[in-house]
């Protein structure tokens, strides 16, 4: 591995663990992590208490989803609010990893709290 790719994946690292130290999720307030690659979009709310998972939603497998990535992010929210509203989970943490709430991260926020969701 190169010194470049090693440098920008422990500086990843680190901005994830800062963001992690502070966000805890438990049975009442769950934490929603949010996982972003080049073409998909994960969403999923975890108890770290007993280290479940709860709630799951992905692009992954969906076909139906041509569109660009921020609408699929705001789809994505959609759906983990509605799932976790069905599964009596109004309250939750936000947890957004390494990456800046902006764009995709903060569409995905804004469409889970406009359908029920608070954060």
């Amino acid at each position: 591995m190169s010194d470049t790719l090693s440098h920008k994946l422990a500086n990843r690292n680190r901005r994830k663990l800062r963001v992690r130290s502070i966000v805890k999720g438990s049975q009442d307030r769950p934490r929603l992590s949010v996982h972003l690659s080049h073409k998909h979009i994960t969403a999923q709310l975890v108890d770290d208490d007993k280290h479940l998972t709860l709630v799951y939603s992905t692009t992954i497998g969906k076909r139906d989803l041509s569109k660009n990535m921020t609408e699929r992010a705001i789809w994505i929210g959609e759906d983990i609010a509605k799932k976790a509203k069905a599964k009596k989970y109004n309250h939750v943490v936000f947890d957004r990893g390494s990456k800046l709430y902006h764009g995709r991260v903060a569409a995905l926020a804004e469409a889970a709290r406009n359908a029920g969701l608070e954060i």
